[in-house]
C-alpha cells in the first residue's frame, strides 16, 4: 500500500515507519522542512499543503503534534500544543475530501487525556469526554476530522495512552530519577495510569490501517492499567532501585503548574474495548513485561 503519515519522526512514527516497510508498504512523509526525493511539504500552521500531493495513498496516518511534555504550560505553549494538533488535522482533512481518489482510511492520533480527570471510573470510547485543556484539546483534534468523514473516508481516532519506550514518552523521562534512586510516587499515588507499549501501539495502528471494522474513537492502552503507585514500585523492581521519596501533590504544581494537574496528578482508567471486540492480542498487557522488555537490564 501507499501510505503518507505526519510526524514519521515522532515518538510513534519512527517506530511505524520501519515496522510498516518492513511489510513491503511505500511510506511517504509529510514534512515541514525542504522535502527531500519522495517527501511532501507541508505547513500546517500557515494552512499550506497541495492536495494534489495526497493523490492515490490509500492510507493516510496523522502522528504530528507538538510535545505536550516539553515545559510548562504557558499560553504560548498551550497555543502550540492545541494549534499543532488541530490545524494540522484540520488541513488535511479538508485537503482529503478534495481530491476525486480519495484514500480509504485516515488514521489520526487523539489521546486519553480527552476524559479528563476521572478518579477510578472505568472509562472505554462511548464514555463522555471530561474537563481540563487537555480534554478540550482532543475534542477539536478529532472534531478536525470530520471533513475527511463527510465525504466517506473511514476515520480512526486513536486514543493514545501514555507510551513506555525507552527511546521517549513518560518512561523515557522517568528513568534518570529513578535511576538515581529518587523516583516516587506523585501525590496520593492512587491515580490510574492508562498506558500502552510502543510496539503494541504500533500494532493498533496497523490494525487500524487493515481492519474495517474500526472506525471513530479507539482507545489504544493495555487491558490492565495500573495506579501510579503500582507503576512506581513496577519500575523500582525491574530496575532495582528504591522508591520511597514520593513527591507530594503541592510540590509537583509548584514545579509542573497546569501540567501537573492534568498530566501527573490525573486519573483515567481507560479500557481498550474496541481493541478488544476486533481481537487484537496484545504483546505486552501486563506492565511488568513491558518494563522488562524496554528497560530491564
Amino acid at each position: 500500500m501507499k501510505i503518507a503519515i505526519a510526524g514519521a519522526s515522532g515518538l510513534v512514527g519512527s517506530a511505524l515507519v520501519p515496522v510498516l516497510e518492513k511489510d513491503g508498504d511505500a511510506v511517504v512523509r509529510l514534512v515541514r522542512s525542504k522535502p527531500k526525493p519522495g517527501e511532501i511539504e507541508w505547513h500546517p500552521n500557515q494552512d499550506s499543503i497541495d492536495p494534489a500531493k495526497l493523490d492515490g495513498f490509500e492510507v493516510v496516518v496523522n502522528l504530528a503534534g507538538e510535545n505536550i511534555a516539553a515545559g510548562r504550560w504557558t499560553d504560548d505553549q498551550k497555543r502550540k500544543i492545541r494549534d499543532s494538533r488541530v490545524n494540522g488535522t484540520h488541513l488535511m482533512s479538508e485537503a482529503m475530501a478534495k481530491l476525486e481518489q480519495k484514500p480509504r482510511v485516515f488514521v489520526c492520533a487523539s489521546a486519553t487525556g480527552i476524559y479528563g480527570d476521572r478518579d477510578d471510573e472505568v472509562l472505554d470510547e462511548q464514555s463522555e469526554s471530561g474537563s481540563g485543556f487537555l480534554a478540550g484539546v482532543c475534542r477539536e483534534w478529532e472534531k478536525a476530522t470530520e471533513p475527511a468523514s463527510k465525504v466517506g473516508i473511514r476515520v480512526v481516532n486513536l486514543r493514545f495512552g501514555p507510551i513506555m519506550s525507552r527511546e521517549g514518552g513518560m518512561l523515557a523521562k522517568l528513568l534518570t530519577p529513578f535511576k538515581m534512586g529518587v523516583g516516587g510516587k506523585v501525590g496520593s499515588g492512587r491515580q490510574y495510569v492508562s498506558w500502552i507499549a510502543i510496539d503494541d501501539a504500533v500494532s493498533a495502528i496497523k490494525l487500524a490501517i487493515h481492519n474495517e471494522s474500526l472506525r471513530g474513537p479507539v482507545n489504544v492502552v493495555s487491558p490492565h492499567p495500573v495506579t501510579n503507585e503500582e507503576f512506581t514500585k513496577a519500575l523500582g523492581h525491574v530496575l532495582n532501585r528504591p522508591t520511597a521519596l514520593a513527591i507530594p501533590a503541592f510540590a509537583a504544581r509548584l514545579t509542573f503548574g497546569e501540567m501537573a494537574d492534568e498530566m501527573l496528578l490525573v486519573s483515567q482508567r481507560v479500557m481498550p474495548k474496541k481493541l478488544i471486540a476486533a481481537g487484537y492480542q496484545f504483546q505486552y498487557p501486563e506492565l511488568q513485561s513491558a518494563l522488562r522488555k524496554y528497560v530491564g537490564n
